[in-house]
């Protein structure tokens, strides 16, 4: 079957984003079954009406994979709930599942595989989309199925109309990246995964995806900064840049990192109540920007954390690898991130059992994980892929490299990366709901993981916390202070930002002179000569436990819980009309509470027992005499 692209009628040069070519433009393969019994007009006037009308029916999807295939998931998702489509969790209330494939390793595309005989055996349309059919188009698991490539996400609505009709259709081939500005139905509403570029520029001789997402293609300076002002207007909390390998961006354009990371920044809101999560890079990419980009990590809108991989601790397997960089240079990057960013957390990846790997080579890779201590380490077993130059080397048996990555694992796993936070405060960010349904999810400023026990309501908000206890993965921690982001920031958070946007770090204090009081200003310290973060941590410090003493004065305690009640109402939209919301910010609100209601009514039982009690008194003095 050939791709839809080279069966347009016309010039071939395809449709603009979200243009549905009509189904004469739309080469297909039709399904004919030709033992199928014919429908006499009684039985086709009680077919459901939802299998006729394009638009009615329900969408299953199941996404595989790295951040990446999750946004194109979520845009996919966005552009058929806008159609009309139903989307749905369960894949047995579903008319169509839609699978966004992972090529990266084997256990990713055997789970394809299985999900995909699944959907064949229970007779559901299928369409796959993702890094597997842009890599490998023709695998046996393929066949009968309709594919829609990486760069074709934005006619994920024509795959689907065709499919659900019972025709096979596939589109791959396109030269153009899809829009950003794509109707988006997010996973985690409070989180924008942000694709800043597809491909990359390296070749490593293991990788399957470079097959897929091609060679190295990035957006825009100016619609990514406009992508992140819409995404925060819209209420996004949390914004992931994500691609394939974030150092490279910008190159292919005349643009680099630096350039795009400051022009993000600038679009931050400068209360703090979104932030920006730098996504997986490279060591070859980032040498030459290091200070550039610890300046920016040093931000207080950016998370102090970079997920960096090294793959290998020897020089020899990452030569074999093609990975470009020696263990030296990624020490580099460590060390100097390290140095420059207070709290830096860096994450790594380790492949085991690479072709060639000796024990010595292994050995080197402990060390290196041991010198570190990262606090995070992805480790896997090597897989070799079809298609790549890693597939064609000799293989270090299987037995070997399972016993490394457990070994590997036991030394990671022995760390205690969090051992000392405990009682300290510090800022988190909450964004999401813990498996356990019992904490929220909350990251500091280092992206060390905080669970705390809270209601939903606090979902997308900032919070001061006492860390209470650490352990191996996340530490739990108690909330002392919520900060709302309607004007009513507590003092010591109005110490650490400023009132209005600033301009990004590398510019002049001057240009971030945001008033005319001695306020430290949001570029950072480094670059305003400010107060220093430890200074500004101690400010923060000392303003919580003074809060903390006076909520043990009741009726202090009942000011606040009334003034966060009527905030919460305001935030929550109860009040309605600008001037009622006005007034509860004020603090003058039209209706009352249940904090309310409580101290009247305790008013109220107050005054009768206590005249009760003068009455029986009197009664009793009266008939002593």
């Amino acid at each position: 079957m050939e791709d839809i692209e080279d069966l347009l009628v016309g010039n071939g040069s395809g449709s603009p984003p979200g243009f549905r070519l009509p189904l004469n433009a739309v080469g297909v393969n039709l399904k004919k079954n030709k033992n199928k019994p014919k429908l006499h007009a009684k039985q086709l006037s009680e077919t459901p009406i939802s299998s006729k009308i394009p638009g009615t029916q329900t969408i299953y999807i199941k996404t595989f994979g790295c951040s990446h295939n999750q946004s194109d998931s979520e845009y996919m998702a966005g552009q058929l709930s806008s159609f009309g489509y139903s989307l749905s969790d369960s894949p047995e209330e579903a008319d169509l599942w839609l699978i966004n494939t992972c090529t990266v390793k084997s256990p990713s595309q055997s789970a394809m595989d299985t999900l995909i005989s699944k959907g064949k055996s229970a007779k559901k349309p299928l369409v796959v989309a993702g890094c597997v059919p842009q890599g490998s188009r023709n695998v046996k698991e393929l066949e009968g199925v309709s594919i829609v490539g990486v760069q074709q996400i934005d006619r994920v609505v024509e795959v689907v109309e065709e499919t659900l009709k019972g025709h096979e259709v596939r589109l791959l081939n396109r030269k153009t990246l899809p829009a950003l500005d794509l109707p988006k139905v997010r996973k985690n509403k409070f989180v924008e995964i942000l694709p800043i570029n597809v491909g990359c520029l390296g070749a490593c001789t293991y990788c399957k995806t470079k097959h897929a997402r091609g060679h190295l293609g990035s957006y825009t300076v100016d619609s990514l900064a406009g992508r992140v002002k819409t995404v925060i207007d819209d209420g996004v909390k949390e914004i992931w840049l994500s691609s394939e390998d974030t150092g490279a961006y910008g190159r292919d354009i005349g643009v680099n990192l630096p350039i795009l990371l400051n022009a993000i920044v600038a679009e931050l809101p400068s209360d703090g109540s979104t932030m920006l999560r730098i996504g997986m890079t490279n060591p070859p990419f980032i040498l030459e920007h290091l200070k550039e980009i610890a300046e920016v990590l040093r931000h207080p809108c950016v998370y102090s954390f970079l997920h960096v991989p090294v793959q290998s601790g020897s020089d020899a397997i990452l030569t074999a690898m093609n990975r470009e960089y020696t263990v030296n240079e990624f020490r580099t990057v460590v060390d100097t991130l390290t140095e420059l960013v207070p709290g830096m957390q860096i994450a790594t990846d380790i492949i085991c059992g690479f072709p060639g790997e000796t024990d010595k080579d292994f050995s080197q890779t402990v060390n290196l994980i041991k010198a570190y201590k990262f606090a995070q380490v992805h480790i896997s077993q090597f897989y070799p892929r079809p298609g790549t130059p890693a597939a064609r080397m000799k293989k270090v048996p299987s037995n070997i490299v399972k016993q490394r990555s457990r070994e590997l694992t036991s030394v990671f796993e022995a760390f205690t990366p969090y051992n000392g936070m405990e009682g300290r405060v510090e800022r988190i960010w909450i964004t999401d709901i813990a498996a356990d349904g019992i904490h929220l999810v909350g990251h500091t400023k280092a992206y060390v993981q905080v669970l705390i026990v809270a209601q939903e309501s606090m979902l997308g908000t900032s919070a001061i916390v006492k860390i209470t206890s650490v352990g191996r993965w996340s530490v739990f921690g108690e909330v002392i202070e919520t900060l709302n982001q309607i004007n009513q920031k507590s003092k010591s958070v109005e110490k650490m930002l400023s009132e209005e946007k600033c301009s990004p770090c590398s510019d002049p204090c001057d240009s971030c002179a945001c008033s005319g009081e001695s306020e430290p200003c949001a570029c950072g310290p480094e670059s305003c000569g400010g107060q220093s973060t430890i200074e500004q941590s101690d400010v923060l410090q000392n303003e919580v436990l003074r809060e903390d003493q006076n909520r043990r004065n009741l009726i202090g305690w009942l000011l606040r819980k009334r003034k966060n009640q009527a905030q919460k109402m305001v935030e929550n939209g109860i009040a309605s009309g600008s001037q009622k919301k006005q007034e509860w910010a004020k603090g003058a609100p039209e209706e009352w509470g249940v904090v309310d209601r409580a101290l009247l009514g305790g008013l109220i039982v107050s005054v009768f027992t206590t005249v009760a009690i003068l009455i029986h008194l009197g009664f009793k003095t009266m008939s002593s005499k």
